[in-house]
């Protein structure tokens, strides 16, 4: 639960995340087929919900996991999500499957992180994407969106720097918008804090018709071009599983391909 949660109650909650989700409490009733009476009672705590409807309309609202859990604690009951680390015995599988996934994408980099954009693991390919990174952003924990826009990041070697910042920021605002997480609150900040360049006259040009945003990457490979996908778990019911996402990169053009599959045939040579 956030200190922002804390002590509030239920009703006071439920209408949060209504509001967030853009909804009247008509629209509600209707997804939850309920009345729309039964939902202005509940918020206002003139009603106390059962542990079953509670879960119902969290499940409507799409509320994440560890909030419903929040919803739950708030109207008196316990919490019914769990939250194991991913080394768990109970999360073999899952961690396995992240890690075929992982190594499955090689030559190109993926890398799985939690919901603060905290580093949880990644393939050998990213180890290209962080050479000559200042030491203390390799520090665990490893938050990748302050080492994408740090100026001792990846920030001065990203060629399209002003046009990938601008991505960044505008999918962390949806997410602090749809979440109202204090931390990424403060992650949002700070990166809007970092020096920001002069937009470049043809980015909207080479973005791949306005379709994705490239990452443009200056290595020791030379210039790499990638866009990137994100893949989460589609029905979780453990909060780490259901907060895990994996980001996989894709070479953008016919020469980051073959930079990667020749850096990693040299790996493959180097380590037999």
């Amino acid at each position: 639960m956030t200190s922002l949660q804390q002590g509030r109650p239920v009703g006071e909650l439920l209408r949060g995340w209504r509001q967030r989700r853009g909804l009247s409490q008509m629209d509600l009733a209707l997804r939850a087929e309920v009345s729309t009476r039964h939902v202005s009672f509940l918020e206002t705590g003139r009603s106390q919900p059962s542990r079953d409807m509670l879960l119902h309309l969290a499940e409507e609202l799409d509320v994440p996991l560890r909030d419903r859990n929040s919803l739950l604690v708030a109207a008196g009951f316990a919490p019914v999500f769990a939250e194991r680390p991913l080394d768990d015995p109970a999360l073999s599988a899952t961690r396995e499957a992240v890690e075929l996934v992982l190594a499955g994408h090689e030559p190109y980099p993926a890398l799985a992180v939690d919901r603060h954009w905290t580093l949880v693991t990644a393939n050998r390919a990213v180890g290209l994407l962080m050479e000559g990174l200042s030491p203390e952003l390799l520090e665990p924990p490893i938050n990748v969106l302050r080492l994408s826009l740090h100026p001792r990041g990846l920030a001065s070697r990203i060629d399209n720097l002003r046009q990938w910042r601008d991505h960044v920021l505008h999918r962390l605002t949806r997410q602090v918008d749809a979440s109202a997480d204090p931390t990424l609150v403060a992650l949002l900040e700070e990166l809007r804090g970092y020096p920001a360049p002069e937009p470049t006259p043809d980015a909207r040009t080479r973005d791949f018709g306005g379709v994705v945003v490239p990452l443009r990457l200056r290595t020791s490979l030379g210039l790499l071009s990638f866009f990137g996908t994100i893949t989460v778990f589609g029905t979780p019911v453990d909060i780490t599983l259901a907060e895990l996402a994996i980001e996989s990169f894709f070479p953008a053009d016919p020469d980051t391909a073959e930079a990667l599959r020749r850096a990693a045939t040299a790996r493959a040579r180097q380590d037999s």
